[in-house]
């Protein structure tokens, strides 16, 4: 049987969250994953909540906003905050996206850097430490995708690279793919997560609305689908919700794109294009609200939406 999402407002730490007969020793808190772009983040928090909250992709700055998954376990409740991909930013796009990296890094109880295992030290992996480093926040160290190595030994390799350049909480191999190694993670946070009230209710899963989600489920099939340099420069927004009679939803959505050409691939030949990514969007959509759907979508060229305020404002991105 599919669970329904349970969409809570953001609720500020300092306010108490709803009684409960819990005990008062039950440790709660805010964990931020901080990482490079396509370390397996929103995977991960996807996995972890139970539930798709993130759109999921494997190109880089697939995550543009901050996103809440609520994790509530009998020993209390992590708050996961999934950031962009850290990466140098050239557009105003990019600089919110560096900056709610940096707002989360200086409000949570832990940070957690993600790293895929699979792959080289590079200078990125080092800026990304760097910046665990100046957050001053306890920090864990999840080593990602573990799934992909033939040698198990390279984990070790890895683990004393860090070992020696930052004190960590812990050291931690997981698969975000498939859980491995994901409860002894789950439990090493809450073991060093502050003792306090849930700051959630406990059938809480994400702060993000449906209307957000509907948007991130058809950006994920652009992501797809399109080429290598495209997904940058698309955006998705909903400009309609309506509710009928018959208990379906009329949802009308814009994809956003900077040129005519860019438009035109977006189409693909005929349209088919558009019409295969609307499709499998709306499964989606419909599996997550458990109705019928009407999805109607445009595509419109809005010239250098990237450094446009007022668009990144609409689109949320803030």
């Amino acid at each position: 049987m599919e669970r329904e999402v349970s969409y809570a407002p953001l609720i500020p730490a300092t306010e108490p969250a709803p009684e409960s007969s819990a005990s008062p020793d039950l440790r709660s808190g805010f964990v931020a994953f901080i990482g490079r772009p396509n370390a397996g983040k929103s995977t991960l928090i996807n996995y972890m909540v139970g539930e798709k909250i993130a759109a999921v992709s494997d190109k880089p700055q697939t995550t543009r906003t901050r996103i809440l998954g609520i994790v509530t376990r009998p020993e209390g409740q992590i708050v996961f905050v999934d950031t962009p991909g850290v990466h140098k930013p050239g557009y105003r796009l990019n600089k919110r996206m560096m900056q709610a990296v940096l707002d989360a890094l200086a409000t949570v109880d832990i940070v957690v850097l993600l790293r895929d295992a699979s792959v080289s030290t590079g200078n990125g992996d080092r800026f990304v430490l760097n910046l665990v480093k100046q957050s001053g926040r306890p920090a864990l160290l999840a080593l990602n995708k573990i799934d992909r190595l033939g040698d198990k030994s390279r984990l070790l390799t890895l683990i004393d690279f860090y070992r020696h350049e930052h004190d960590f909480l812990d050291y931690i191999p997981i698969s975000a793919l498939t859980g491995e190694g994901t409860d002894v993670f789950l439990r090493c946070l809450l073991t060093h997560l502050p003792i306090a009230p849930p700051p959630f209710a406990e059938d809480d899963l994400t702060d993000q609305t449906e209307r957000t989600l509907v948007a991130e489920f058809l950006r994920e099939q652009l992501l797809r689908q399109l080429s290598d340099e495209l997904p940058f420069v698309v955006a998705v927004a909903v400009e309609k919700w309506e509710e009928r009679e018959d208990g379906s939803l009329h949802l009308a959505c814009v994809i956003l794109v900077e040129r005519q050409s860019q438009r035109a691939i977006v189409l693909g030949r005929g349209g088919l294009r558009l019409r295969d990514m609307a499709a499998a969007a709306r499964a989606e959509i419909e599996t997550m609200l458990g109705r019928h759907v009407f999805l109607e979508i445009f595509v419109k060229v809005e010239p250098h939406w990237r450094n446009n305020e007022r668009c990144l404002d609409e689109l949320g991105i803030r």
